[in-house]
């Protein structure tokens, strides 16, 4: 079973109806869209359709240490991300906050999968190799994404929104069994975003000598690490196969650029009409209709 298909072909639905309040018709069709996105099955859900056998059993069956190797490279792999950030982003590509050009989601698909055939060969070994590089794809597309949203990838506010997509993107070890919702684990991550934000606008970026920025990554590495942890689980199976492999981290990928898209459709409404009018439309929408 291949990975879940673009958002393009997300059902359409039925004229807006009245909860769209002050949406326009396409915007609200859009902001459904999101929701289809942020609210789609987990990415355990969609590895364990894939490998055949549930999450859970794949996890047990990896060796002791791995949660600690995990979480080490997992920290790593966002620090090098945020680096890449500040060097890179924002140079010729200002958004003005109206959509861009689309992202090249497939491009970024196969620079994962070539990644992920070489961890299907190797399996948890090659986490400290595989994964940064994985990593960084996948904020490259992320960002992406974000740019195609009319973000401004010059400002560190939109840098940092682009890194907590990997902690909107799955659980914390401490949440419990309620279902979060996204704006829940955005209002959660909120508050770090904002300190972190403000210092990197003052005093520049120090992943060590900042006290906010290093607590943000922290807690979006705890929620990051719980995916890695199933991806890794999957790719460690016997006889996984460099093909396998593969499509393991293009699951990987689209289910993060998912919440990339719906994350950064919902900021580019809520520009036009305000956070507390869109948080009402989309919690009014019923995805289970789609």
């Amino acid at each position: 079973m291949g990975p879940q298909s673009e958002t393009s072909n997300v059902p359409d639905a039925p004229d807006a109806p009245d909860i769209g309040g002050a949406l326009s018709k396409a915007d609200f069709e859009a902001l459904r869209r999101a929701k289809h996105l942020l609210e789609s099955p987990p990415l355990g859900m969609q590895l364990a359709a894939i490998v055949g056998a549930p999450v859970e059993k794949m996890i047990a069956k990896l060796p002791g240490p791995a949660s600690d190797k995990v979480n080490e490279a997992t920290q790593a792999a966002l620090r090098k991300c945020l680096q890449i950030a500040l060097k890179t982003l924002g140079k010729g590509a200002v958004g003005n906050g109206a959509p861009g050009a689309k992202p090249g989601n497939l491009l970024h698909k196969f620079a994962v999968a070539t990644t992920g055939a070489a961890g299907g060969a190797f399996g948890l070994f090659a986490l400290p190799v595989e994964l940064p590089v994985t990593t960084t794809l996948m904020f490259r597309s992320i960002c992406d994404i974000a740019r195609s949203e009319g973000e401004d990838l010059a400002n560190p506010d939109t840098q940092l929104q682009c890194l907590t997509v990997f902690g909107m993107g799955g659980r914390s070890p401490t949440d419990d069994e309620a279902d979060f919702g996204y704006f829940i684990v955005r209002g959660a991550l909120a508050q770090a975003v904002s300190k972190a934000s403000s210092e990197m606008a003052t005093k520049g970026f120090a992943v060590h000598g900042s006290t906010a920025l290093v607590k943000l990554m922290q807690n979006i590495a705890a929620r990051f690490s719980v995916q890695v942890t199933e991806q890794i689980a999957a790719k460690s199976i016997p006889a996984i196969g460099a093909v396998l492999g593969a499509m393991v981290n293009t699951v990987f990928m689209n289910h993060f650029q998912h919440v990339a898209h719906g994350h950064f459709t919902v900021r580019r409404l809520e520009r036009r009409y305000g956070e507390a009018a869109v948080e009402a439309a989309y919690e009014a929408i019923d995805v289970s209709l789609d």
